[in-house]
């Protein structure tokens, strides 16, 4: 037995799997609903509220703006958004999610969720809330923490 063989995996290592595994699995699910991954984080970003600029959304959603405007362009062509002038200065667009748009994302949500629950019923009751708790807690934290730019802090 070398050193290295009870040392554990990194976090990336054992994650990136499972997140690849996920995300295949959300793709029909999302298309059944007419919608990208992109589309799908759009109006998730939205239905916590309109967002004031294309660049706050971008900036919650982490996109490339310059690659965003179509994902906006189908969202708004299908009436899943919406996308209105500001009264305050008209050069800016206040992006909304409609009740279509909050539809469609719960219901691929429920979906997702479902192949999660099934999933997640392979661990047994106390280890699947520990995981959700421990991954929503990280999930929370900013870049700069991850990255061990911030301090280390009660806050996230």
């Amino acid at each position: 037995m070398t050193a290295h063989d009870d040392a554990r995996r990194d976090l990336a290592e054992m994650l990136h799997p499972l997140v690849r595994s996920l995300l295949a699995a959300e793709r029909p699910v999302l298309a059944a609903h007419g919608i990208t991954m992109w589309g799908y984080a759009v109006l998730g970003a939205l239905d916590d509220g309109p967002v004031h600029t294309q660049a706050a959304l971008c900036e919650a959603i982490g996109a490339d703006r310059t690659r965003i405007i179509g994902t906006l362009d189908k969202l708004q062509a299908d009436g899943l958004i919406s996308r209105l002038p500001d009264p305050g200065d008209r050069r800016v667009r206040i992006l909304s999610i409609t009740d279509d748009g909050r539809r469609i994302r719960r219901s691929a949500r429920a979906a997702i969720q479902a192949n999660e629950d099934r999933l997640l019923a392979l661990l047994p009751p106390a280890e699947r809330r520990a995981f959700l708790n421990a991954v929503q807690i990280l999930s929370e934290l900013r870049p700069e923490r991850i990255n061990g730019i911030a301090p280390d802090s009660p806050e996230t």
